[in-house]
């Protein structure tokens, strides 16, 4: 395609992200939306482990059991003439690590808040993270169907709690049983509350924000109260400014159910009215790659093995971030130097998906990966060379030493290891001593997943010894003594060799630091 018809395909793509907590909402959000991009014809919800109807977007069979999501997935669609890619990250936060990531591959990002329970700690530590990249948070609290907390106790602690400005979009006429919609302030309309198989229904304001004509909504006293409260919001609370929802310094309020589908049209409508097109990328440089760019080039955020457990692929999640992507193309991996074809690439629907030909700035893409490519990986075509920014490293606190139960068969448990451990999920460490395995994760429930997919899609039963956590501090090679190793500081080496000392506790750590005062220790690479 020529300049101005890549630059209209990029400011049609719209690329977020879901983030919140476990269990208010957010894969049930995301299948409503897919709903709505024609997508689906029906929502599964991760309640539905009865019907055998599950969350399109929890596609591993891990998540079905449990009824979590534990790893992100990647959806798109399209709708009112955008093109819609929606990451749906984990709320778990032992998979903490994966959604990071996943949030530097977005241009803007929806909070799900549980109207019973407000903000909860991993929604602010995601939010932190959108925070800090100062991309737009779209907000919508969820579960109105339900009894919660009062709408302008939820706003204030949006303010308080996060430090970011809220604009309510829309307001709800009570709640729980006594639910009658939202009033609609930004489409000064009523939206009447339906159950889902019933059609949308509305309301108009006249110019004072009252209801038209004589409806029996007029008469109810929760009505009053609402535009009582309306009025204390457009005294009290912040104005509506564009330039503040770009910059991330304001987030704009949505109320509604995801599970009755109700209110999540009306967000979406606003949401890609509103939400930015792919935005430009920095490079470890401090420059920038702007989505329009001749070029093309992108970053690995994600690898994830068996998606599709009969063919047992490995797929490289790549965000564009500038020019075209062509099936069959030439590109450089900026790590090893080399060429590399991109012939075999695909879009997805969780776990379905399409061949690709061509892609740009703000897709997701996947490239069928036979080894060739890391976490954080710069691809890019063209003679002038990028390299994107370091996506986060966490350093794992918890440990195990992980063995194969079946001696016999120690080849499917090699490569199960070595494949998992390349997702990122869980970090590999071996013995300086023994040569055994260790496992390190920031989270438990890393390790439930990697013994479960394990056993499920390599047929390798293991057993994992808990070590408890550790401190892991890094050591240059050129200052390691075998000897510095105790009891207290068991000494192993990272996959690519580098060696590190597993710290028992703090007072073990300032204890080596007393006797080796000249080494130097360091938290990560």
């Amino acid at each position: 395609m020529d300049q101005k018809q890549l630059e209209q395909a990029v400011e049609k793509r719209r690329t977020f992200a879901i983030i919140s907590h476990p269990d208010a909402g957010k894969t049930t959000i995301t299948e409503q939306l897919l709903l709505f991009g024609g997508v689906v014809r029906s929502a599964g919800t991760v309640k539905a482990k009865k019907t055998g109807n599950f969350a399109k977007s929890d596609w591993m069979e891990i998540e079905k059991k449990r009824g979590i999501s534990v790893t992100s997935s990647v959806m798109q669609f399209d709708y009112d003439d955008k093109r819609v890619v929606i990451l749906d990250t984990p709320g778990h936060e032992d998979f903490s690590e994966d959604t990071y990531r996943t949030l530097m591959a977005v241009d803007s990002a929806v909070m799900v808040i549980d109207s019973a329970k407000g903000i909860e700690p991993q929604t602010k530590k995601l939010f932190q993270i959108c925070k800090m990249r100062g991309i737009p948070i779209f907000t919508f609290i969820n579960k109105l169907d339900r009894d919660g907390r009062e709408p302008l106790d939820l706003t204030a602690e949006l303010e308080e709690v996060l430090g970011i400005e809220a604009y309510a979009m829309n307001w709800p006429i009570g709640m729980g049983k006594g639910f009658k919609g939202i009033y609609d302030r930004f489409n000064n309309r009523i939206e009447l509350y339906r159950s889902e198989n019933e059609g949308e229904s509305f309301l108009e304001l006249d110019e004072n924000g009252e209801i038209k004509g004589n409806h029996p909504l007029k008469q109810e006293s929760i009505y009053r109260q609402v535009l009582e409260e309306i009025e204390l919001v457009k005294g009290a609370g912040s104005e509506f400014d564009e330039e503040k929802i770009e910059k991330g310094e304001l987030t704009p309020v949505f109320f509604g159910s995801a599970l009755t589908n109700f209110g999540v049209k009306t967000f979406l409508d606003a949401y890609l009215q509103f939400a930015p097109a792919p935005a430009k990328h920095r490079t470890e440089e401090g420059n920038f790659v702007e989505p329009e760019d001749e070029e093309f080039s992108g970053f690995v955020f994600k690898i994830q093995a068996n998606m599709n457990p009969n063919h047992r692929d490995r797929i490289a999640f790549v965000r564009i971030c500038s020019g075209e992507f062509d099936r069959g193309m030439d590109v450089t991996l900026q790590r090893t130097g080399k060429k590399i074809r991109l012939s075999n690439s695909t879009q997805f629907m969780a776990d379905s998906r399409e061949v690709v030909e061509t892609a740009v700035a703000g897709d997701i893409i996947g490239l069928y990966d036979t080894g060739n490519f890391q976490i954080g990986d710069t691809i890019y075509s063209g003679k002038k060379k990028v390299k994107f920014e370091k996506l986060p490293q966490f350093t794992p606190e918890l440990f195990v030493h992980v063995r194969a139960k079946n001696v016999m068969k120690q080849k499917s448990f090699h490569k199960g290891i070595e494949q998992l451990v390349q997702e990122g999920a869980v970090q590999l460490y071996q013995s300086y001593s023994t040569g055994d395995y260790i496992l390190g994760a920031v989270g438990q429930l890393q390790f439930e997943v990697f013994q479960f997919r394990m056993a499920n899609e390599y047929n390798s039963e293991v057993v994992m010894e808990p070590m408890g956590k550790k401190i892991a501090r890094w050591i240059a090679p050129e200052q390691l003594d075998e000897k510095m190793s105790s009891s207290r500081n068991l000494l192993v080496k990272d996959r690519q060799g580098n060696p590190l000392f597993l710290f028992e506790n703090e007072f073990s750590e300032r204890w080596f630091k007393d006797k080796y005062p000249d080494v130097e220790l360091t938290s990560k690479l």
